[in-house]
């Protein structure tokens, strides 16, 4: 390996949730109950084909995504780690995030997912409004959101939380004072992905039916340009779409895919590419790319 090969990047892909949003139209499965061992044999004994493929790589960041990648247990989530540093390597200061959702029983995990290895969790908050988690298909309320964020924030290095904007009725001032209070809560990084309808989720059908609205384009341009003149002022400027973090807090993992630089990928949403098996399942359904 020479010294200025660049570091390769890992997505992991944990299909399951407990419920379908429906704006989803990832690779996502709803299952009571999940052959944890089984799908953790499966997750190393690929990881270990993989990594034969990829030799003489070293591993910058690994992004747990889904699905639901909080409800898979810590102790596979450790067993992932150390494989993938085993047959790679890790960089100095590796990025390792895993997706959340803000239920009190994921929270609950936090500690745990700490402990494993995750430095770093991108948490779906999605709005701050009960009525619009209602609406988009959270299983959580805004109160357990925030007391999940607050303990994300006391166990991780670093936090990012996702929000959804340019929703049914929502307003230019109502998404000023959502996105303010969001900025509010202080974390380094913010994924604010604008609402759109994806073949094949309940959105579209609904949508077919005559019974939801697409948001008007000109009407979502200028909530854009708001997140963008906002985010910036609040010193967390956009770095691409959907996507803003403090100057130095980027998503290494994201930037990567940003920059066309390699990475590989373990589970359902991946397919073939130039570095390996890249994961095919990573583009927001919203817009953009996650963090």
């Amino acid at each position: 390996m020479t010294t200025d090969t660049p570091p390769l990047a890992l997505y992991v892909h944990w299909p399951f949730c407990v419920s379908k949003c429906p704006y989803c139209d990832f690779n996502s499965h709803v299952r009571e109950s999940v052959d944890q061992e089984a799908w953790r044999a499966a997750m190393l004994a690929d990881l270990a084909h993989e990594a034969a493929a990829l030799p003489g790589r070293r591993l910058g960041s690994i992004f747990f995504g889904g699905g639901t990648p909080s409800l898979m247990p810590p102790e596979t989530v450790a067993a992932v780690i150390a494989a993938a540093e085993q047959h790679w390597g890790f960089e100095p200061g590796i990025e390792i995030t895993l997706e959340a959702n803000p239920s009190s029983v994921e929270a609950a995990r936090f500690a745990d997912l700490a402990a494993a290895g995750v430095n770093r969790v991108s948490l779906g908050l999605q709005a701050l409004d009960d009525e619009a988690l209602r609406f988009l298909g959270r299983a959580h309320g805004v109160a357990e959101g925030l007391a999940a964020l607050e303990t994300a924030q006391s166990v991780f290095d670093r936090v990012s939380f996702d929000l959804i904007y340019a929703r049914p009725d929502q307003d230019l001032a109502a998404w000023e004072t959502e996105l303010h209070r969001a900025i509010g809560f202080g974390t380094e990084h913010l994924s604010l992905y604008q609402l759109t309808i994806e073949p094949g989720t309940r959105f579209a059908t609904l949508f077919e039916k005559g019974q939801l609205a697409a948001y008007d384009p000109d009407a979502a341009a200028d909530l854009f340009e708001a997140t963008r003149e906002i985010t910036a002022a609040a010193g967390l400027p956009a770095y691409e779409i959907s996507n803003h973090a403090r100057p130095g807090a980027e998503s290494r993992h994201n930037l990567t895919y940003w920059r066309y630089g390699d990475y590989a990928g373990w589970g359902p949403a991946r397919t073939a590419g130039a570095a390996g098996l890249r994961p095919c399942g990573t583009r927001s359904p919203r817009t953009g790319w996650p963090q």
